[in-house]
């Protein structure tokens, strides 16, 4: 929980003002980052069961010492489908919230409405690449994978809640997914080379959304009334409340995927291991490694007041101390 607090109590960063050229920015970032699915990221390739996916350094899977290799290596490709699909499923309500705050430029700046535009399209082509490799993960991994939330429930569930929390958990979302990239799967030369680029790529775009975020999550800030920010912040904390409720039931569906398809039998002890390891890996994933992102901690202190942080701190301590 210190690691929590320090990083949503750190100095509130001057606001950046909403300008034009920020948006250009993002344009001529989008721009340079452009890829295409099949011509750079799949090129013909399939994915090997000799390979990990997820590294350890989000799947935690050495804390689980009672594993095999084989075990260990099968349980990494288990978090990495169910990382590549959370993430299909998140940009689903990520794009509508785009989509929909587009329209305050539409008459207005014309650039920023690009940016949002551009952003949207790319939401758009991550979604069908997830879809895709999802279909090829399912061609050699064991039946009977399931992802519990289904994708238009869940975008209904965030969409319904204020757009300044939207905003807020999709800044969150932008900037863990950098971080995740750049200090556990770049790094690592022991995951499938198919998979690690799926996440390169993806995280070449996401670095102008995570920017875009900002821009619209201070525009939006700028708009509301301290009753409405305080509103805000309670749905901000029913979203993250949201994201947990689901993480625990993907963790508690990978761990009976993971015990079918090993096929062999676990303790007692050996399955409350699993149950407990695979869920504090999704917090980290999914809630703390964001929420722990010095920039976002900056970002949100310099939009929240003391009495907000601290109930936002309470609603985190259970996940961080679990």
């Amino acid at each position: 929980m210190n690691a929590v607090a320090e990083a949503v109590q750190e100095p509130a960063a001057p606001r950046m003002p909403t300008t034009t050229s920020r948006y250009a920015r993002c344009i001529s970032a989008s721009r340079r980052a452009r890829w295409e699915i099949d011509a750079d990221v799949i090129r013909g390739r399939q994915f090997d069961l000799s390979q990990a996916f997820l590294p350890d350094g989000l799947s935690r899977v050495s804390a689980l010492t009672f594993l095999s290799e084989g075990e260990a290596r099968l349980l990494s490709q288990v978090q990495g489908r169910t990382y590549a699909a959370l993430f299909g499923l998140v940009e689903r309500f990520i794009n509508a919230k785009v989509l929909e705050i587009s329209r305050d430029h539409w008459f207005a700046d014309q650039t920023a409405l690009e940016a949002l535009i551009r952003f949207s399209e790319e939401e758009l082509k991550h979604q069908e690449l997830f879809r895709r490799i999802e279909a090829m993960m399912a061609q050699i991994m064991p039946e009977d994978y399931r992802i519990v939330a289904e994708p238009n429930s869940i975008a209904a569930f965030v969409l319904g809640r204020s757009t300044w929390s939207v905003l807020a958990l999709t800044c969150c979302i932008e900037l863990y997914t950098q971080q995740h990239y750049q200090q556990s799967i770049a790094p690592e030369v022991d995951i499938s080379p198919l998979w690690k680029d799926v996440f390169m790529y993806h995280w070449k775009e996401e670095c102008q959304h995570a920017i875009l975020d900002e821009l619209e999550w201070q525009r939006e800030d700028a708009k509301l009334t301290p009753a409405e920010k305080d509103a805000a912040v309670d749905d901000l904390i029913a979203l993250v409340a949201g994201v947990d409720g689901l993480l625990q039931a993907q963790a508690a569906a990978d761990v009976e995927y993971f015990i079918a398809a090993a096929r062999r039998e676990f303790t007692q002890w050996e399955r409350g291991a699993l149950d407990a390891g695979v869920l504090a890996a999704y917090r980290w994933q999914y809630i703390l490694s964001g929420v722990q992102h010095p920039h976002f901690g900056r970002l949100l202190s310099g939009m929240t007041t003391p009495a907000q942080m601290e109930r936002i701190q309470q609603a985190l301590a259970p996940i961080a101390c679990a």
